[in-house]
C-alpha cells in the first residue's frame, strides 16, 4: 500500500466517526508515520485516540500504530 492509499483509506473510515479529520502519511513500503489530525481527538483519551485508528487497520499493523 502506498502513502496516498493509507491516507485515503484511514480518512474515509475515520470520517464515519470524526466530523473533521485530516490524516498526514510519511514513509514508503511498509513503514509509515502518521498524524491524525482533528479538534474532536481532544475530548478523548490517549487509550481511545489510538482504538479510533487501530479498529481500521489489521491486527498485526496496529501493535504499532500511536496517534498523538
Amino acid at each position: 500500500m502506498q502513502a496516498n492509499e493509507v491516507k485515503s483509506f484511514l480518512e474515509g473510515k475515520l470520517s464515519e466517526t470524526l466530523l473533521s479529520v485530516q490524516v498526514e502519511v510519511e514513509g514508503e513500503g511498509c513503514n509509515f508515520q502518521l498524524n491524525v489530525i482533528s479538534d474532536e481527538l481532544v475530548a478523548l483519551s490517549p487509550f481511545q485516540q489510538r482504538g479510533l485508528g487501530r479498529a481500521h487497520l489489521s491486527p498485526r499493523a496496529s501493535r504499532f500504530l500511536w496517534i498523538n
